[in-house]
């Protein structure tokens, strides 16, 4: 009895006062279930248990972490969870009946996902018992699986979203470090998936480093409140120049940053697995989940590098922050989220597929789902159209386009826009003006994935677990934002060559022979967006990005191949208007308290910046747009996180909505006409809109309709066509939400109207025939004179020799 007395003392002493909510039988949780339910998966198991469970995740597969007790002897098979992984990556898109998997993320699981092992595929048991008793495995298997079923496993320790070091939800005041060696690698700079800039050693660099090098370093990260822990991501640090990864480490918890508990594995201080490699995130769930305020990692080993080697890291904590009981007035301290009934949550292709569908069903009168091509892998480029006419182009009507996805690992612009669909839907049978005058006044295309394999790629690893490039490029290896055709270069040697600056263009840019061949390295899916964009007459497009926050404009490339360098169009004050409009209205990037993302503090250029100017992109789409078409087109970087969580997904949306619309609002400001025939009133396609002043113009189309973006002035334009007289008139675009009318009536050429009538088999009017005989009289008269010059200069000659 005093032994038992003695181990309660103990183990409230122990305890103290961090509390730990321990699972079931410390038996392993199953990753849960339903969309709107939290991931439950514990992967830690106490001396003398069995993990029965599979873990149905291909994002763990390779960066799934083990915690051990010293020393590190802990294993876990992953022979069955890549099997589960292979399955549905080998699935077709034809198969439309076939369920496809779920979003692979820390906080939703799909139920198709979870597996449970018919055999245990690791048992933590000492190797005796399997050895020479295996007969006690056959009676703990049963045993064991009733403990870990499902609904079991779901009541007991459901998993928490990330605390927010990467999103920066967690601030810099909220981190601390034992040590570090300078300031830019101080504790601030800690997070998951931080970017270090080119030069090493300045203030922006790619994690935590410690001054020291022990065992007694630490980064601290403060909750501000208690919070029940559950895991950890780690990651090596950021750096092109230096390589340094922790490779195992402890964890200890506060409540008061003086007392500390360590994590338990069993009865033992656990070590957890670090990483292999510098970006590849590494995820521990604890043996137990944690209640505490504060969390520090301890690193335990790391790469040494001779003598050199730095303790160095990126991270990110699982937490679960609980009610404050002293906060009465908790609506006012936490940060609201979006009202709107929107479906917030990541959608693998399938589930796009059917959203926008079930969209386009709620409202069939003002939307149409179309392709415009295939992925390399066959997945469709599905874009929604909204319009009060879809399917058509209306004259004077405007055509925009948001493009989101290009980069298959940058999610957010993809649930953005499938947020935006539904949200338009809603609002125009709702009856919401602003709503309804866009629609009717604008034809809006919605491209939500430019990169749908790429998507699959790091939905399948998951929020947190996908890492800074996963996903990135197309299924060939190609990333879009550099695959379009080079025209910057054509324009800039032609200027430099061409002595008569009146030969050169300014617009319409032809591409060059070699990109269209079958043998040009240009993905399927850039060529289906060059077809889309020569087949719609686009006046505004945005580029949807992630992992910064910050709008750039064109050029997207340097002139003389320099890293970085501003390279203005000749529309720079309009490429800045809608640059500013979109960050002067996006509630995070207009916050002049944030902080910066990664390595560049965009703050001091008001978070618009020319492309160019923060690092040279040959080939991007938006350079592509203005040179070869009449669109202009912006990027949007709408997170520092390229893949944010779940829960995350509403503020976001809050975040960019108003932004979202304003720009869509932009097509409309400048001029707009009409370039007709003046005996006909037919449309004069192709005719070049000039402005004075702005060396770059544009040009009707087919119905000879045309929109000319320009800011609020007085300006001179200029309209022509082949075989018409040009035309010139001066208009004041105003300051309202609406364009200024400028239609032009061009007259044809006399010679032009005469191969129109012949084409025709008509007869010559009466004015054109006197025409046609005043100029065959005055051409008779010309050439009588020259013949009459030569003849008596001819007559001079003979005489003078003579």
């Amino acid at each position: 009895m005093a032994g038992v007395l003695h181990f309660m003392l103990l183990f409230s002493l122990h305890c103290g006062s961090v509390t730990s909510a321990k699972p079931a039988d410390d038996t392993t949780t199953v990753r849960s279930t339903v969309d709107a339910a939290f991931l439950t998966t514990e992967s830690h198991f106490p001396a003398g248990k069995t993990n029965d469970t599979e873990v149905p995740s291909t994002g763990f597969t390779s960066s799934y972490s083990k915690s051990t007790a010293k020393p590190l002897k802990s294993t876990k098979s992953t022979k069955d969870v890549t099997e589960a992984a292979e399955r549905p990556a080998s699935r077709k898109d034809t198969k439309e009946e076939e369920e496809e998997e779920g979003p692979l993320e820390l906080e939703r699981r799909s139920s198709r996902s979870v597996k449970v092992a018919k055999k245990p595929n690791t048992i933590l048991k000492k190797s005796k018992l399997i050895t020479k008793k295996p007969k006690v495995v056959k009676k703990v298997k049963p045993h064991v699986k009733h403990r870990v079923s499902q609904s079991a496993a779901t009541e007991t320790v459901p998993q928490c979203p990330p605390l927010g070091l990467e999103s920066l939800k967690v601030r810099d005041t909220q981190l601390r470090a034992s040590s570090y060696k300078r300031r830019g690698l101080g504790a601030h700079r800690g997070r998951l998936n931080i970017q270090s800039g080119i030069e090493d050693g300045d203030i922006y660099d790619g994690g935590w480093c410690a001054q020291h090098r022990d065992k007694t370093q630490w980064l601290e990260v403060d909750a501000r409140r208690l919070t029940r822990f559950t895991g950890v991501i780690l990651q090596g640090r950021s750096s092109i120049w230096s390589w340094n990864v922790v490779h195992s480490y402890k964890v200890q918890f506060s409540n008061d940053s003086l007392l500390w508990k360590p994590c338990l594995n069993g009865s033992e201080e656990a070590v957890f697995e670090g990483n292999q490699d510098l970006d590849t995130p590494v995820l521990a769930l604890f043996n137990t989940s944690t209640v505490a305020r504060y969390i520090r990692i301890n690193p335990q080993t790391w790469y040494e590098n001779g003598t050199q080697g730095d303790v160095c890291l990126r991270a990110e904590v699982l937490g679960c922050t609980l009610p404050d009981p002293n906060n009465i007035y908790a609506w006012q301290t936490e940060p609201t989220e979006s009202t709107d009934k929107l479906d917030f949550r990541h959608h693998n292709y399938k589930e796009m597929r059917k959203l926008m569908k079930s969209v386009n069903e709620a409202c069939p009168d003002i939307t149409r789902i179309y392709s415009i091509g295939k992925s390399h892998s066959g997945l469709k480029l599905y874009v929604m159209e909204i319009s009060d006419n879809p399917g058509k182009h209306e004259l004077g009507e405007p055509e925009f386009r948001y493009v989101a996805g290009m980069h298959g690992n940058e999610v957010l612009g993809r649930e953005i826009l499938l947020n935006l669909m539904q949200y338009m839907c809603q609002e125009y049978k709702r009856g919401d003006q602003r709503i309804v005058h866009l629609v009717k006044e604008t034809r809006i295309h919605l491209l939500p994935s430019m990169n749908p394999d790429g998507y699959e790629m790091a939905f399948k690893k998951g929020s947190e677990l996908a890492g800074w490039a996963w996903g990135r490029y197309s299924y060939e290896g190609i990333d879009m934002n550099h695959n379009f055709a080079d025209l910057n270069s054509e324009m800039w040697n032609a200027i430099e060559l061409e002595t008569d600056k009146s030969k050169l263009i300014n617009h319409y840019f032809p591409i060059p022979e070699m990109y269209t061949s079958e043998q040009a390295f240009v993905a399927s899916e850039t060529r289906a967006v060059i077809n889309w964009m020569q087949n719609i007459p686009f006046v505004l497009s945005a580029n949807l990005h992630g992992g910064e926050l910050v709008v750039t404009y064109p050029y997207d490339m340097t002139r003389d191949w320099a890293p970085r360098e501003h390279t203005p169009t000749a529309d720079e004050s309009f490429f800045r208007w809608l640059a500013t409009v979109y960050a002067s209205t996006n509630q995070v990037m207009s916050n002049p308290d944030r902080r910066p993302c990664h390595n560049k503090d965009f703050r001091r250029y008001n978070n618009i910046i020319n492309g160019a100017d923060w690092h040279t992109v040959p080939g991007s789409m938006n350079d592509f747009s203005y040179l070869h078409t009449n669109c202009f087109a912006v990027t949007v970087e709408l997170s520092c996180d390229k893949f944010p969580h779940v829960s995350e997904l509403p503020m976001e949306w809050q975040n960019n909505r108003e932004s979202l619309l304003v720009f869509m609002e932009q097509v409309h400001r400048g001029l707009k006409g009409v370039v007709r025939d003046k005996d006909t009133a037919a449309g004069i396609p192709d005719a070049v809109i000039k402005v004075d002043d702005i060396d770059h113009h544009i040009r009707s189309v087919s119905d000879g309709d045309y929109w000319r973006l320009l800011n609020p002035g007085e300006y001179r334009v200029t309209a022509s066509a082949e075989g018409y007289f040009p035309s010139s008139r001066t208009c004041q675009v105003m300051y309202d939400h609406f364009p200024t009318i400028c239609d032009f009536r061009l007259t044809k050429m006399p010679q032009q109207r005469l191969k129109d009538i012949l084409a025709k088999g008509g007869k010559l009017p009466k004015d054109l025939q006197l025409r046609l005989r005043q100029l065959r009289l005055r051409k008779l008269r010309v050439t009588t004179k020259a013949i009459n010059q030569r003849r008596a200069a001819a007559a001079a000659k003979r005489a003078k020799r003579m």
